[in-house]
Order: structure tokens, then sequence, then C-alpha cells
């Protein structure tokens, strides 16, 4: 009974403090979807659905202890029913094969890829000889070769004659799944072209914020010229095809990403900025000052200033994302409630998760969310504590310094497991950085926008540049440093939910077991540290293999695959460029692995004999397969079915895993 007094007291002591566990929960049912290895029939996403409905409406009825269960488990079925819906709602089709021919389609998108190749997403595609049925709803093409006569521009059709084929599944099993990805951004396929890419109609349909977006990207970089005015247009508008791969690197290796994209801080800046700004001007004004609510007005004013933000910007998910927890907070000022509170997180958090349950496993949702809840506890402690930040004329300086500690810990892990580094001065480039970017960058912005029809922008923006050319300084320097980037092996996949466990306990548990938070922590950190990589890794296609040496994996090529020999080296913790990994290969690697690799069309119409190799891996179509029990085969034709592969070899056998094994057999694959 002695137990149950202290079960019964400690569960008392969370009474007003378990809103803010109902995105958390809400969000395990979204993750039990993803975690799936077989997609769930529609019946049963339907009756998750209904549970949800009869458990929340019981669990209104509950007690001290059935109605928060029940809650949970409502909420678990609505994550999971959640998930699955929006999976059907963006379905369409997928290429099943690898094209070549003309391709025609409205620009919808401008970006650049990771070879730094101008990018052009399109919809209303046509495609020669293909049924429109089959046709993606929308494709990627990366412009190669000479492109200097074409400059796309927003809703015009443009033609070219192009590569294509489905997208890409995890480069190994178990890694990023770039096919899950794809499906929800409502892309069918991706190729590139070398040929010129040609104009042949005008805008077509109404896209005017995007037309907008481009437009004003334009105008800044020919006021602002160089990467200090691609940075202007990224921010601004969120076009960051402007910024070259030199000033994209030094910005991750410094940890100045973030500012870069439009997210929480950005969004948080504007908001901020022109909720300070009104508020000061009405207060001067005596008569409105005395007869209106000028904080709510100028909440009103900041929440229409952060939609048109959101607009012009192009409404991506991690801007979707910012605004939601802006607005949050905006109304809550609105109805006199604490703007920065666990529960507003909550709600912004709820609100994402039910409009973009994929939003989950990317690292966008995770750090911001990480940070934002971070930082509202520390802040809120420091508050209830009675803590002063010295001074007056100090506290401005020790609350960057706090808010870039505590937001670098909390996100932290997150960046490591999905970035594979750690930025070791990160903390000081946020320090030189961030508070130019609130103080002087985001204001001269809102001032440019509001000069830009009197002509007058190039005043603010001069300024802005200043700011800019300082933060791209600090970057290039804190890049240049010895020691500034630190690579990391990848986790498995329980280490980052035992991270969030452990962190959110401490966060939001009330009472002396919150410190219990520690434990799923540090096992987080022991699997992070005794993470196994494979042995042995064969792309989906077979062109490529990386063998892991006692001086990092070494890769039967040099070039060619570029995209997944970066990711293999990457989550092995290797800073190596792919031609050093190259210098590391031997073939003798492949015999002592007891393994075959048949390169070229002639070696592969040869007959094949195992001679004691338990696999043999050929790159191109095979005429004849070995009769022998005890050796495998894998072609193109079953790499098409499998995915990539990895071998584990251990002491007395060896294991092949594959990506299909791993990922299942969901929407998004079954192509």
């Amino acid at each position: 009974m002695a137990i149950w007094h202290v079960l019964a007291r400690v569960w008392l002591a969370q009474r007003g403090a378990l809103f803010p566990w109902v995105p958390v929960v809400l969000a395990c049912g979204v993750g039990a979807y993803f975690a799936l290895r077989a997609e769930p029939k529609m019946w049963v996403l339907c009756t998750s659905g209904i549970g949800a409905a009869v458990l929340a409406g019981v669990a209104r009825r509950g007690r001290e202890w059935a109605g928060p269960i029940l809650w949970a488990l409502a909420l678990l079925a609505a994550g999971f029913t959640i998930a699955g819906l929006r999976a059907h709602l963006v379905a369409g089709p997928v290429l099943s094969w690898r094209y070549y021919g003309p391709v025609e389609g409205r620009v919808v998108a401008i970006d650049r890829s990771a070879s730094d190749a101008l990018r052009l997403t399109l919809d209303r595609v046509i495609l020669a000889r293909t049924d429109p049925s089959r046709v993606p709803h929308s494709v990627r093409v990366s412009l190669h070769g000479d492109q200097t006569h074409f400059t796309p521009r927003p809703d015009e059709r443009v033609m070219m004659t192009a590569h294509l084929s489905p997208p890409g599944g995890p480069v190994e099993p178990g890694g990023f799944d770039f096919q899950r990805h794809a499906w929800f951004l409502g892309i069918g396929a991706v190729g590139y072209t070398r040929s010129p890419a040609l104009r042949l109609s005008e805008a077509e349909g109404w896209q005017g914020l995007f037309r907008a977006r481009m437009a004003l990207s334009r105008h800044v970089q020919s006021r602002l010229p160089g990467q200090a005015g691609a940075f202007a247009a990224a921010i601004m508008t969120g076009d960051r095809a402007g910024l070259s791969q030199d000033t994209l690197q030094a910005m991750r290796v410094s940890n100045l990403a973030h500012l870069l994209a439009i997210s929480g801080l950005h969004m948080g800046l504007l908001a901020g900025f022109v909720f300070a700004a009104t508020r000061l001007v009405l207060a001067a004004i005596p008569r409105a000052g005395l007869r209106l609510p000028i904080k709510k007005l100028s909440a009103m004013l900041a929440l229409l200033a952060a939609a048109g933000y959101l607009g012009l910007s192009g409404g991506n998910v991690a801007t979707e994302r910012a605004f939601v927890m802006v607005a949050v907070m905006l109304v809550a000022v609105m109805l006199d409630r604490r703007a920065l509170s666990l529960r507003a997180v909550a709600v912004a958090a709820v609100i994402v998760l039910v409009l973009r349950p994929e939003a989950l496993l990317g690292p966008g949702f995770q750090m911001s969310f990480a940070a934002t809840v971070a930082l509202v506890a520390v802040f809120g402690a420091l508050r209830d504590g009675g803590v002063t930040l010295g001074p007056r004329w100090l506290r401005p300086v020790l609350a960057v310094v706090i808010s870039s500690a505590v937001a670098g810990a909390a996100t932290a892990p997150v960046a490591a497991a999905h970035f594979n580094q750690f930025a070791q001065y990160g903390l000081i480039a946020n320090l030189l950085s961030v508070p130019l970017m609130g103080a002087l960058v985001m204001p001269t912005a809102v001032l440019a926008a509001l000069l830009l029809p009197l002509g007058l922008d190039w005043v603010a923006l001069g300024v802005m540049g200043w700011g800019l050319r300082w933060i791209l300084a600090v970057s290039e320097y804190v890049a240049a440093l010895d020691g500034a980037r630190i690579t990391v092996i990848s986790p498995g996949h329980a280490v980052l939910p035992l991270f969030a466990v452990g962190g959110l306990s401490l966060v939001l548990w009330r009472g002396g077991l919150r410190y219990l938070g520690v434990l799923p922590m540090l096992a987080g950190l022991w699997f992070w540290i005794g993470a196994e990589r494979p042995r042995m890794l064969i792309s989906e296609t077979g062109a490529l293999v990386g063998i892991m040496t006692e001086t990092g994996r070494a890769l039967n090529k040099a070039s060619g695959q570029g995209f997944v020999a970066q990711n293999w080296l990457e989550n092995d913790g290797d800073g190596a460029e792919q031609a050093e990994a190259h210098d590391r290969w031997s073939d003798a690697l492949m015999e002592e692995l007891s393994v075959r690799l048949v390169r070229g069309r002639a070696a592969a119409r040869l007959p094949l004999a195992c001679d004691g190799a338990v696999l043999i891996v050929v790159t191109t179509a095979l005429e004849t397969t070995p009769n022998d029990p005890d050796c495998s085969v894998i072609t193109p034709q079953t790499l098409r079915d499998t995915g990539s592969l990895a071998l584990y070899a251990g002491d007395d056998a060896v294991a092949i895993v594959t990506a299909r094994e791993i990922s299942g057999t969901r929407l998004w694959n079954a192509q």
C-alpha cells in the first residue's frame, strides 16, 4: 500500500502539467505508422480513427487515473490514423522505369542541387509515349551542361531532353529514405539533362506569390551583388539558388546554416521587431496609447506580417512550422495568456503534426522543437526562481549567451545524428552572428520591404549588407579553424528516441523523478558509442561497393555516384573525400570477405563460377548464373527488388541486410 500511495502522490503532482505531453503521445502514434514494415490496410486506419474518437469520448468522463490513460490511447490511435491518411492523400504516380526523352512541364520551384546545378521542379508534366495516368504529378530535373542561354522564370512552360528515374531508396539499409521524402513532396521522378532547356511559353496559370518572390529575389541580388545578396535573398524570399557550395559548406561547418533557412529564428525576429516597433509607435501617440489595447493590436499586426512573410518565402515546411509557433504565441498575447510557455509550444507541435505528420522524421522539426522546449524551460526556471541576469545593461548579452548555449546543447545530438558532424566552434560563431541578425539584419529587411514601393530600399539593403558580410566572414573564419568540424558515426534508430524521452522527462515531468530522464539519455549515448557499421556496403545499382578497413571505408570507384559515396563516408564518421577513400581500395579486400565483383558486359557474359566466393556482385545484366547453393548472386535486377545491401561479417558467418527489409513495403516504394 505504501508504494501505491507514493505512485498516487507522484501522479497527483502532474495535475495541470499533462497537456505538454499531448504532442509527445501524438508523435508516438505517428512514429508507429512510419515504423511499420508493411502498409496497413485502409480498414485498419479507419478502425484506428474510430477507436480514437470513441476513446476520447470515454476519456472526457474518466476519473483521476482512467481519464489521462484513455486520452493517451486516443492520441496514439489518432497519430497513427493521421499519418496514414496523410500518406494516402498525397499519393500520386511514381515513375517505375528509367525514362529518356522529351520532358515538358511548368516551373513551380527553382533551387540548386548538391552538385551546385540549377534544379527545376515541374508540374503539369508531359512525357513522350507515356500514358498520362502514369505520368508523375511533379518531377525534379537538374540542369547540367551549357545553360547560359536559359534563365528559368516562375510559371513558364519549359521543355528539355532529360533522363528520369524513380526517386532513389536509402543509400544503405536504415539510411535516409528519399523515396518517402519525395512521396510527401509529391515528386514522382528525379533526373537531369545535359541538353539546353527551352522555353515553350510565358507564365501560365496563377502563382502570383511565386513570381513576386522570385522577382524580389532578383531585385535584392541586383542591389546587393555577390554572396551577401544571395544571403539576403535567401532570408527574405527563401530563394537559395544564388548561394555557392563554398558558402553553404562554410555555414554548415560553423553551425550557422540555420541562419539561411527561414525558420523559427527569422520568423520570431521579424514578428518581434514588428510587434515592438508597432507598440512603441502607438505608445508614443497619447490618444492611442491611452484608449487602445496597443499590445493586442501590435500582436495582430505582427501576426499579419508573419503571414505575409510565410507567403512571400514560398511556404516550405520549415517556414510553415515557424509560422505556426509564432502564431500560437501571438494569439496567446491577444488572449492575455503567457506567450512563451510549454503549453504554447505544445499547441504549435500538435498543429504541425496534424497538418504534416511526416515532419516528425525530419531534422527541422526535431531541432526546432528541441531548441524551443529547452529555451522555454530554462528561461521559465530562471523567471520562477527569481534569478536576475545581472545589471540591466548586461542582461541582453547574457540572454544571448544563454540562448545560444541552451539551443546549441539541445540541438547538438539531433544535428550530429542527422548530419554526422559536430561544429566545435559553433557557439562562438553564433555568439558573433545571431545578435547582429536580430539587431541589424532582420530589422533592415523589414525596412527594405517597406521602402521598396518608394524606390528607397537600397538604403536599408546597404545597411543589411554590412551585417550579412560580417556573418559570412565569421562563417569562413570559423570553418577554416583546425578541428572546426568533428565527424561522428551514424547512430542506431533507438538513439534519438532515447534522448527525446530523457530530455522531455527532465523538462515536462514534475517532482524528483524527473531526473530519472538522465538514464535513457545515457543509454542512448552508450548505444551511439557502440554503434556498428556494416563491413561492406553495395549501392542499389551495384556500381559502388564500400568495404570497411582499419583506416576507413575503401571505395571501388574514385568518382561516380558521389552522393552515395559521401553519405556512406559521413555515416561512418569519416571526413575523407571519395577519391581518398578509393586510394584505400584493393581487390584483396573482396577476397577476404569471399566476395567477387564482376564489372562490365563482357565479363558478365562469361560463365560464372563461385570459386569459393559466398557472394557475387554483378554490375550489369547477367545471362547465366552459377548453380551453387552456397553462392549468392546479386544483379541489377536483384537490387531493384532489395535496394542497397549491407554485409555484416561475424566470426562464423556473414549476414546480409537489404534496404527493403528495413523499410518494408510501403506506399512510397511499392511501385
